[in-house]
């Protein structure tokens, strides 16, 4: 993981190093307005339909809100030296869940003045630019010059902004998005503006999340007890919104009044849990924004309260309208790719492994003399994400994307029998094989091949066809 920038490159990864000029001057992929102008993040609904449930009362009142449980957003320059990340005490490193593995983590430039959410959670994002990555943590900490963390994922500062079913986990808010993800920013507090230009990120406590589904599109992760705990109807990745008929001018709060503009026109995706709190809608740390300076305040509590009394999940709408103000594709209608390279690899054959690297989304191999032969077999290379599971009679076409003489083939074996239903074959860089998904419930065997000679990757692209 030396050189990000070009291996990024390599497969196919834009960087985000000027961002995308907007029409309307805003640069989409950078450190102050993240993520693509098409991002569920940046899009707004058109004539959304909603349900009727109510966000529950809870122990404590609602919260728009900086602090412990929040997160910071740091940005990293040409000029910031290199850190290693390192598992909290008495673990087995850092948890990786992309890679499903322990590890160290090598951040290639690490700002100065990084400081974690003083809560449990310990969260904080890192921007680099120069990559185009968001590296996001939780439960980040330092000790004696020491930085350690439980988990590490990161997602491009360019992209969505949410995971996919090949790369489920690129953040660490349960959802599997970054914390800087719909974050009220400190840029954008006192910008003049009526409203905060793109969604926002909520959690809501145990009485008003889903146990079933516990996640929805465009999530791809929920709280690991969910499904037992919960006992609402929302669930993590639904947006929620107030209706056109919320009465706006029922709101006193100036910085209540800016939030709820946005939770009219944008929303919030619902993206973690709390505690006892009906909801929270997340700001920067260090941005100054309290609601309650020099003690409560009941007016701004009581709008916080009408704010939760008008919430409604989103169940449908007509359209989308991006950051630029086009009207765009349903996200839920893309054809992401299904497809991990994540392992466990088994090495079959050759003196030399490859390993999988979540950075690249790719197996990498090291120059070899003779071809490494590696294949997984688990399953795991199609993350069970709940809404994207392939289905049987569809078409698909799986594509190799390979560097230095590497190649991809992929088997679907009957989980009953053993019998072979699809064979790819092996495939070089670019080339495709189509074919219909079987019925009944099946085993993927991904097998990777090195090149020889000199260092090598691949990966694999499954999208459907014919629509």
């Amino acid at each position: 993981m030396t050189n990000i920038i070009a291996r990024l490159a390599a497969c196919g990864l834009t960087l985000a190093c000027a961002g995308a000029a907007a029409q309307n001057g805003t640069v989409w992929g950078s450190y102050e307005t993240p993520f693509a102008a098409t991002s569920p993040w940046n899009s707004r609904p058109v004539n959304p339909t909603f349900g009727e449930f109510v966000i529950p009362k809870s122990d404590y009142y609602p919260s728009i809100a900086e602090g412990a449980w929040s997160t910071g957003v740091f940005l990293a320059g040409s000029e910031d030296p290199p850190v290693t990340v390192v598992g909290l005490p008495n673990s087995k490193g850092v948890w990786d869940p992309d890679a499903g593995v322990h590890r160290t983590v090598a951040i290639p430039r690490w700002p100065a003045g990084v400081i974690p959410a003083s809560a449990a959670d310990g969260h904080a994002d890192i921007v680099d630019p120069l990559a185009g990555v968001i590296h996001s943590f939780y439960k980040l900490r330092q000790s004696e010059g020491q930085w350690m963390a439980a988990q590490y994922a990161w997602t491009r500062l360019d992209g969505r902004g949410w995971g996919d079913p090949a790369h489920y986990f690129q953040g660490a808010r349960a959802a599997a998005v970054p914390t800087s993800g719909g974050l009220v920013r400190k840029h954008e507090i006192d910008d003049g503006r009526p409203l905060y230009r793109h969604a926002l990120a909520m959690s809501l406590t145990y009485n008003a999340l889903s146990a079933n589904p516990t996640y929805v599109f465009p999530a791809t992760s929920a709280d690991r007890d969910a499904a037992t705990t919960n006992t609402g109807q929302i669930p993590e990745g639904a947006l929620v919104m107030l209706p056109p008929a919320f009465d706006l001018d029922s709101i006193k709060t100036t910085a209540v009044r800016k939030v709820a503009e946005t939770l009219k026109t944008y929303g919030a995706y619902v993206v973690d849990r709390n505690r006892g709190t009906p909801y929270v809608i997340y700001v920067e740390n260090g941005s100054g924004f309290n609601l309650h300076r020099g003690g409560w305040n009941t007016v701004a509590a009581a709008d916080l309260e009408r704010i939760r009394q008008g919430l409604r999940q989103v169940v449908a709408v007509d359209g989308w309208v991006d950051g630029d103000d086009r009207s765009v594709e349903p996200e839920r209608n893309l054809n992401l790719n299904l497809l991990s390279m994540r392992g466990p690899w088994a090495r079959t054959g050759g003196t030399v492994s490859g390993s999988f690297e979540t950075w690249e989304q790719a197996v990498v191999f090291p120059p070899t003399a003779s071809a490494t032969v590696m294949v997984n077999s688990s399953g795991r290379s199609l993350h069970p994400v709940a809404w994207a599971l392939p289905v049987a009679g569809q078409g698909y076409r799986l594509r190799a994307i390979a560097t230095g003489g590497a190649r991809l083939r992929l088997q679907l074996r009957d989980k009953a029998s053993g019998a072979t239903l699809f064979d790819s074959k092996e495939l070089n860089n670019d080339e495709v094989a189509d074919f219909v998904w079987p019925t009944g419930a099946v085993t993927p065997v991904v097998t990777v091949i090195s090149g020889v000679g000199t260092g090598s990757t691949v990966r694999g692209e499954l999208l459907r066809t014919g629509g």
